[in-house]
């Protein structure tokens, strides 16, 4: 079935001429008749009782107008969302972030790009490092942003992005508040969270171990949202990347002697092309002078 066959058929059911279609369609009459008639062997009887003064369409094709329709729509509508894409005037970016990387890191980049294209569409994806990976490896994400990848996969580009320390944050009016910085001997009586879908929560959890503190009966949380706001109702504390945002009822302070920082990083497939989109943000976020927010 050609589209051009499914195009002279829906003129002729709404002109129910078949000399009228072909000038509304711009080929001769015998091009136009021609080609139902193949659409009509494809489809196995006839569409159109050929009766004068106007064609009528038969059950079949009553039948198959509808879906006749609906194709050609779609078909018209993927060559015009394709054309936009090869002008420039659509954009799509499909990138997948560790449940650890907060999206407010990327916010600037991104309205930076918006004013790049007339429409710009964004598909975040969500996962553990190990799911970032595959939906690189799959070409559903182009770009990854994580802290860390546990994947030797030899076609990985990494470029890094900035360092960051941790902190710990605690409600405003927990009684560390108010310190800038804090002990280790100060921790072992306070209730720990632990963000279990950091892919540093190992590490920290050891070096806090080290130091006497007790991480085995610690709340373990699985989303930012969730701790946060657990902090905030001084129901634990817990430790956070320097980037994290914090809402007002939440205060930052430092652990001394506990140095455990994250590098966070980009990711993209060798040899893959990429979107136009896809181009922009990484030269963007590679050029991007991060210090200011990394502290």
């Amino acid at each position: 079935m050609e589209m051009h066959q499914v195009r002279y058929f829906l003129a002729v059911a709404q002109l129910l001429n078949f000399t009228r279609a072909a000038e509304d369609c711009n080929v001769t009459q015998p091009s136009l008749t021609r080609a139902i008639k193949q659409l009509e062997a494809e489809l196995g009887g006839d569409l159109f009782r050929r009766e004068r003064p106007a064609a009528q369409l038969t059950e079949l094709g009553q039948r198959m107008h509808p879906l006749l329709k609906q194709c050609y729509e779609a078909a018209a509508g993927a060559r015009s969302l394709a054309s936009s894409f090869r002008s420039g005037e659509v954009g799509a970016l499909r990138i997948a972030l560790t449940h650890a990387i907060d999206l407010s890191l990327l916010i600037p980049h991104l309205n930076q790009i918006r004013r790049q294209f007339n429409r710009l569409e964004f598909r975040f994806l969500r996962g553990s490092s190990r799911e970032v990976a595959e939906y690189l490896k799959k070409g559903e994400a182009e770009l990854g942003i994580a802290a860390e990848i546990d994947e030797a996969w030899e076609r990985l580009d990494v470029w890094p992005l900035f360092t960051e320390g941790f902190e710990l944050v605690v409600g405003k009016d927990h009684r560390l508040a108010g310190q800038d910085t804090v002990e280790f001997d100060d921790l072992r009586s306070e209730q720990l969270l632990s963000r279990a879908y950091c892919e540093h929560s190992k590490r920290i959890s050891a070096s806090l171990r080290e130091h006497g503190v007790d991480i085995d009966h610690s709340h373990e949380i699985s989303s930012e949202r969730d701790l946060i706001e657990l902090v905030e109702a001084d129901i634990g504390i817990a430790m956070v990347p320097h980037t994290s945002p914090l809402p007002d009822g939440v205060k930052r302070t430092t652990v001394a002697g506990l140095d455990t920082r994250r590098t966070v990083n980009l990711y993209g497939v060798a040899g893959r092309q990429r979107t136009a989109v896809a181009n922009a943000v990484m030269r963007m976020l590679r050029g991007a002078d991060w210090r200011e927010i990394a502290g």
